[in-house]
């Protein structure tokens, strides 16, 4: 046991003696979180909603790049030769190989989310199924940046087998890219990459259901891991002059072919290759009808500008007692601000944002200022610039003023929500009527601000 740890000590020395290595499994992470920050900068939450794709990136660049370019330049410069004099067996030094590259791979995760905490992101909802994913998207990655060590013969090869792998993942797997906004044949394609379901995994851990929502991802991982473990065992070898023929490559890459297929023929087969636009995975049927009817077109849809030009926008004033509104110059005082703050950590998992069809989830949200409004929380005034910033952010404006609108001209509908407790505020209406005329006042007031008309 003692060599053993040895042997994981000398692995951890030389990786971060390979500068390239250390790039792709720390620097390169980095860049890509600042990117999605500049993107992503005016979030009511920063990189919550991101923390599936930044951090399956950094597990890609150390697993599959910094990992086989680590192995293969030891190959090259005979290190594994001396290994193969050891008393270890081999399994043991592969081991001890993949054990420190998940300590290198939990200290690139750990940094890049130190650093997304530092710009404002908040706890996940469910840590232990996020440390679940993560070490589930560690073991598929680092099999195949084992199977990548033993078919590339030096270290350009590597980065030309990486990129291979890693730039398809990063435009039509669903790493950089959302799902829902890829066309409909790319979804199939995401289907069958182990990236697709890094991305699912982390991500429904960490603003989803957690473990009820992520079982399917964890298992593809788990399969598609164990496929290039076993493919980069049988393909191993201890120095760069032992060549493989193609047939036994081929052999044994068969497990990996199969696996990847298997996965993604049981993504088309349960309906969970296409994405709609909410992120929700749909469910198919299992045999569909020959021919679909068409959906029938959302009733906001039909709202056009000369709707939303005729809501009567005499509301009551933003510094009034009834549907105050925040101006962008007012500072929400030390106890207000921390009761802001728990309500924005609590809105992006907050389950009536995502029942329903579009309409009532804006309702459920305007009920978020609604709710404080009837009851005079001292929250109240600056609650609905944030729901209106959160609003803005799921959907396009021209689309959230056709369901504001709809919404204004139709207050008596949909239900509504007279108790925020869940949102960790103790906002309690008992009339609903009063609930909904609220909602009715901020859906005119933020249909004014979009659209620049006045109100009041």
């Amino acid at each position: 046991m003692n060599a053993w740890w040895v042997q994981v000590e000398i692995a951890l020395r030389l990786h971060f003696r390979n500068r390239m290595a250390l790039f792709y499994g720390y620097l390169f992470p980095l860049i890509f979180l600042v990117a999605f920050w500049v993107l992503y900068r005016h979030e009511s939450v920063p990189l919550l909603r991101h923390m599936g794709e930044l951090l399956t990136v950094s597990v890609l660049g150390g697993a599959c790049f910094g990992l086989p370019t680590t192995l293969v330049g030891e190959r090259e410069r005979g290190v594994w030769r001396r290994y193969r004099l050891s008393p270890l067996p081999l399994w043991a030094v592969l081991a001890a190989v993949v054990v420190a590259r998940g300590v290198l791979l939990v200290s690139a995760g750990a940094l890049q989310w130190g650093v997304a905490m530092l710009v404002g992101m908040t706890a996940p909802e469910h840590p232990w199924a996020v440390v679940v994913a993560f070490a589930a998207v560690c073991f598929a990655f680092i099999g195949l940046g084992l199977l990548i060590a033993q078919l590339a013969n030096n270290v350009p090869a590597v980065q030309a087998l990486g990129q291979c792998i890693f730039l398809p993942m990063l435009i039509i797997g669903g790493v950089a890219v959302k799902l829902a906004s890829l066309p409909e044949w790319a979804q199939h394609v995401s289907a069958f990459f182990p990236g697709r379901y890094a991305v699912e995994a982390i991500q429904g851990a960490v603003t989803g259901e957690g473990f009820a929502e992520i079982g399917f991802p964890l298992l593809a991982l788990l399969g598609m891991g164990t496929a290039g473990g076993l493919a980069a065992a049988g393909l191993f070898r201890w120095d760069t002059q032992q060549r493989v023929e193609w047939r036994r490559r081929l052999l044994w890459l068969v497990p990996v072919v199969v696996g990847w297929l298997a996965v993604g023929g049981w993504a088309e087969r349960s309906g969970r290759a296409l994405v709609p636009a909410t992120g929700v995975i749909s469910e198919a049927p299992t045999a569909l009808p020959k021919a679909m009817p068409a959906l029938p077109e959302p009733v906001w849809a039909k709202i056009t500008a000369a709707d939303t030009a005729a809501l009567n926008y005499q509301v009551p004033p933003d510094r009034g007692v009834v549907a105050p509104f925040a101006g962008d110059s007012e500072e929400p005082d030390e106890y207000t601000a921390q009761e802001m703050e728990t309500v924005r950590r609590n809105l992006y998992t907050w389950r009536p944002a995502f029942e329903g069809d579009d309409i009532q989830r804006v309702r459920n949200l305007l009920y978020v200022a609604a709710v404080p409004d009837s009851v005079q929380l001292p929250v109240e005034r600056h609650l609905p610039p944030m729901v209106l910033r959160y609003l803005s952010d799921m959907y396009p404006q021209d689309k959230l003023v056709k369901i504001l609108t709809y919404i204004a001209m139709h207050p008596e509908e949909g239900g509504v929500i007279v108790n925020l407790g869940d949102l960790g505020l103790e906002a309690a209406v008992g009339d609903p009527w009063t609930v909904r005329e609220r909602a009715y006042f901020y859906a005119i007031k933020f249909t004014a601000r979009l659209t620049g008309r006045p109100a009041g």
